[in-house]
């Protein structure tokens, strides 16, 4: 029932909490001038994360959480700040090379040997676009300003690569021309990838795309209708 509510488990929901109440004296529970005890760290993060969940509106926690339309903001945006000041430089980066070797045990594990994540592209609907940039953020096929955003994820949901906010109409190739996934590797700083298949050595890691990627050594794209031995395997 907490995971549904949440998007996540309780133990990871009171990790947020606490490190929260140590980054800031904001997500503590204090008391006012009258000496009345003010919200707790709990009610803050709730109420951020079912905004963030659900898309909760601002005015409609304050019978639940006993918290006004400002107050909710409030919290949302200092929730939002002490996320990324506390757990960016763990979370919010490429793999270091025990990242990778997990990854590729992992992935290895259910038949995929040599994947560093699974790559795509969605849009997201940009409900506040600027009326003079709306042209250059909207596609016929969805109809309404939207903000791209490319991804790569490990079966954990993970987010690794997160390249947001291309402008223009724009699909998952021509985000992956400006994208800075393949930086690294072509610098010859990426980490290194080993592993075999059917006998033979590769030594670079690829990623699982769909059908619009480029015939890239770095993309292996399913076979809808495999009629072949060699499409099977």
């Amino acid at each position: 029932m907490f995971r549904t509510r949440f998007r996540m488990t309780k133990h990871l929901f009171l990790r947020i909490v606490n490190a929260l109440s140590e980054w800031s004296p904001y997500f503590t529970l204090r008391a006012d001038c009258a000496n009345r005890q003010g919200l707790s760290p709990l009610q803050k993060c709730t109420s951020a994360i079912r905004m963030l969940a659900y898309g909760t509106p601002a005015d409609a926690l304050d019978e639940y959480l006993k918290i006004g339309k400002s107050t909710a903001l409030e919290c949302l945006d200092k929730f939002a700040q002490g996320v990324i000041e506390v757990f960016s430089g763990e979370y919010m980066r490429a793999p270091r090379v025990e990242d990778v070797q997990r990854l590729l045990q992992v992935n290895e594990s259910r038949g995929f040997p040599g994947m560093l994540g699974s790559i795509d592209c969605m849009h997201w609907r940009w409900e506040n676009c600027p009326v003079a940039w709306k042209g250059q953020f909207t596609r016929g096929d969805y109809g309404v300003p939207t903000i791209i955003l490319e991804a790569v994820a490990d079966k954990d949901l993970r987010i690794w690569h997160a390249f947001f906010g291309v402008p223009g109409s724009n699909n998952d190739i021509n985000v992956l021309n400006q994208s800075p996934l393949f930086i690294e590797a072509l610098k010859g700083q990426a980490p290194q990838v080993q592993f075999s298949v059917n006998g033979r050595q590769y030594n670079t890691g690829y990623y699982l795309a769909d059908g619009i990627y480029p015939e890239w050594a770095a993309f292996v794209k399913s076979i809808k209708a495999p009629q072949m031995e060699k499409h099977l395997n």
